[in-house]
């Protein structure tokens, strides 16, 4: 089979060696474009990240595609309706990080509430006051997590390890790990308005775009700090500008943006302004939020520890291992 793995590091490669042994496989370091799909266009199986929106303008020119092997939970990059068209498989890696973006929710927390950025920022130029940063307490104060799967049930762990109390929303409740973990569903309603903290573990879908805006925002308790690490759309950020501005959010801290592969990448930018696939207002809104000293912004690097990075290569391997031998293995559109 002619198999192609792109946005994929030099380390990563060695991990798809047996599938050299018997296959086609060609590597490739950036996303899969329209040109890409088209250098590849007998390929009947490709692997890629998040970054690379595999639209029906890029499929159609994959005509032999037979498997989509996303490097990701999430899918929403992926246009499944022409996949269940196509007849493409779709799989995905169900799990690889549930304690490793549960640990940079608490990062980018800790972040904000021991004003680290600043404060190192100010030591690193020789100053050593500590006027202004003066941060908060996790103990005592209330976690609101909005989605209790894999991800959200470990911040909660995590959460009840600071001594903090946890509220949690979701549409279908896992009562067993309420009482074993020691937390408590709520409604949306009352999560929002009795939280000090609201952390994010929704997926990507049109049904969770924009799940946080101004109704929800005037719903939070005062100075409550939002924390985002699912997907960028799942917020609209032009309404996050007005709650932080109005002080209903005391603090932000950022996995995820809605237009960060636009951000990522300066040509997709300059493009962008002629042929208008992006919101330039909603990438204007993302840039602002950059310069805001109470929002803390990382590059979606929530994943990104050498373990979590190698679970996900070694359970993609085996999707792929899987097809190719007459077999499916988390396969989520077909």
């Amino acid at each position: 089979m002619k198999i192609v793995i792109l946005e994929v590091e030099p380390w990563e490669r060695e991990t798809f060696g047996d599938l050299a042994r018997d296959h086609d496989v060609a590597f490739e370091d950036d996303i899969l474009t329209a040109e890409a799909a088209e250098r590849h266009k007998d390929a009947e199986v490709v692997s890629t990240f998040i970054y690379s929106r595999l639209d029906r303008s890029v499929l159609e020119k994959l005509r032999g595609l037979k498997l989509i092997a996303t490097r990701s939970t999430g899918f929403d990059h992926i246009d499944t309706d022409y996949c269940r068209e196509r007849g493409i498989r779709v799989a995905n890696v169900p799990t690889y990080g549930e304690n490793t973006v549960a640990e940079h929710v608490f990062a980018l927390l800790l972040a904000i509430s021991h004003r680290l950025i600043e404060a190192a920022d100010r030591t690193r130029r020789g100053d050593f006051s500590q006027t202004g940063l003066q941060g908060f307490d996790l103990q005592g104060r209330t976690l609101g997590i909005v989605g209790t799967g894999s991800i959200g049930r470990h911040t909660a762990r995590i959460a009840r390890g600071f001594g903090m109390d946890v509220l949690a929303f979701d549409v279908q409740p896992q009562e067993d790990a309420a009482r074993d973990i020691g937390f408590r569903y709520v409604g949306m309603d009352e999560l929002l308005a009795n939280s000090d903290v609201v952390s994010l573990h929704v997926p990507g879908s049109p049904k969770t775009k924009h799940l946080i805006a101004d109704d929800r925002f005037a719903q939070m308790k005062r100075g409550a700090v939002l924390i985002n690490t699912a997907r960028g759309p799942v917020v609209d950020v032009h309404a996050l500008l007005r709650a932080l501005a109005d002080g209903r959010v005391a603090a932000a801290g950022l996995d995820v943006l809605p237009e960060e592969p636009v951000i990522r990448e300066e040509a997709e930018l300059l493009r962008s302004m002629f042929t208008r696939e992006h919101n330039l207002e909603t990438l204007l809104a993302d840039h602002v939020l950059l310069r805001l000293r109470n929002v803390v912004i990382t590059p979606h690097s929530a994943f990104n520890t050498r373990e979590a990075v190698q679970r996900i290569l070694d359970t993609t391997r085996d999707n792929i291992t899987a097809f190719v031998t007459g077999q499916e293995r988390n396969v989520v559109a077909a």
